[in-house]
């Protein structure tokens, strides 16, 4: 067995009527193995099962509506189709002895008509297009000025989460978290520069859209199963928020007595905004933190300075988890620790294709625990 005594990583936490056996989270990332229809594929149940030693898997970003889909061959959980399909992926994890989150990723303006199943045109809470080229079923193309979503449409947007988080808990997830990070639908409400509203959502309403998003799902699935995930001051994607603080911390004050599952609260490099120590006070409830957006990977040093500080209860971990399934098992062994960059020449192409290469293929360690080598 382990030696729980070698990091705080690896000792137990409990999380709701979840016992995780350790505090090592893989994050979301989206990796376009889904298929036409937006169903995953019968590889997403393999590659996720071979890192259900993680104390928590939070899934790639699943759309939560046609609409809101920001990619092609990205999955979502919409058509009963796409919840078996998931079914078939949280089956597996949990006969491996693991928990999976599903994250809800509404796009926003992070899509296009050839991203899209309906061929529809973007919406946004303003008419402002992101700066960098879009992926479409035919490669790249340039983004589109999004259309400003109306009443009815923000309306619609709410009720999509509270439906698609039913539809998740449907298919066997265990919780529900909501993308309110690195640039998608909610983050463009909170951010300066996407959101020029000047209605009840814009300006100092600017975290409405997220606080109502979030007690939708609630009220649909019970706050104990849902969370939301931000990334105060990310600049990814052409966002910018000159001052984050003050609209983080309305919005915490909104979610925190809803009694949530867990806040996942990205740190992104370059943001200028100690998120985790000015919001960590204001949360009372379980947090996950991310230290490596927008830089290097997330080490394991890296990862238990953050808790040994009490800024976070678990953090977790992205890219090492491409090419090391067993993450967990490496960090009580001393296991090196595989960057994905090295597999292969070239791997980074397969990180967003559609079979088992640079996704399933990943050997794991022989290593003993340290304990057992004592």
């Amino acid at each position: 067995m382990p030696n729980n005594e070698t990091s705080p990583l690896l000792t137990p936490y409990t999380l709701g009527s979840l016992e995780l056996p350790n505090r090592i989270a893989m994050a979301p990332m989206t990796r376009y193995r889904g298929d036409e229809d937006g169903v995953p594929l019968p590889i997403v149940a393999d590659y996720y099962a071979q890192r259900a030693g993680a104390g928590l898997i939070v899934s790639e970003g699943i759309w939560p509506s046609f609409s809101g889909q920001s990619g092609w061959r990205i999955p979502g959980l919409v058509t009963e189709d796409q919840v078996r399909g998931w079914r078939r992926v949280t089956d597996a994890v949990h006969a491996a002895g693991g928990r999976i989150a599903a994250q809800l990723m509404h796009a926003g303006r992070n899509t296009h008509p050839d991203s899209r199943i309906d061929g529809g045109h973007p919406l946004a809470p303003s008419p402002v297009p992101q700066p960098l080229p879009v992926h479409t079923r035919y490669g790249k193309a340039e983004p589109l000025v999004p259309a400003e979503m109306t009443a009815e449409d923000i309306r619609a947007a709410v009720a999509d989460h509270a439906r698609s988080a039913r539809n998740a808990i449907r298919a066997g997830f265990d919780l529900v978290e909501l993308h309110g990070a690195n640039s998608y639908l909610i983050h463009q409400f909170l951010a300066d520069n996407t959101n020029l509203r000047t209605d009840a959502y814009g300006g100092a309403g600017r975290a409405r859209f997220a606080a109502e998003a979030v007690r939708a799902v609630a009220e649909e699935i019970g706050a104990e199963r849902t969370a939301i995930r931000l990334s105060p001051g990310n600049t990814q994607f052409g966002m910018a928020e000159a001052d984050p603080a003050p609209v983080y911390r309305a919005l915490l004050g909104e979610l925190d007595p809803l009694g949530l599952a867990y806040l996942h609260l990205t740190e992104a490099a370059g943001s200028g905004y100690a998120s985790l120590a000015d919001l960590r006070p204001r949360w009372s409830g379980t947090l996950i933190a991310n230290v490596g957006e927008n830089g290097e990977a997330t080490t394991k040093e890296a990862a238990e300075e953050v808790l040994g500080s009490g800024r976070a209860d678990l953090v977790s971990f992205g890219r090492a988890f491409i090419s090391n399934p067993d993450l967990p098992h490496r960090f009580a062994t001393g296991a090196p620790v595989a960057p994905p960059e090295t597999k292969e020449p070239g791997a980074k192409k397969h990180w967003y294709s559609h079979g088992p290469e640079g996704y399933t293929d990943y050997p794991v360690s022989s290593a003993e625990p340290l304990a057992a080598a004592r």
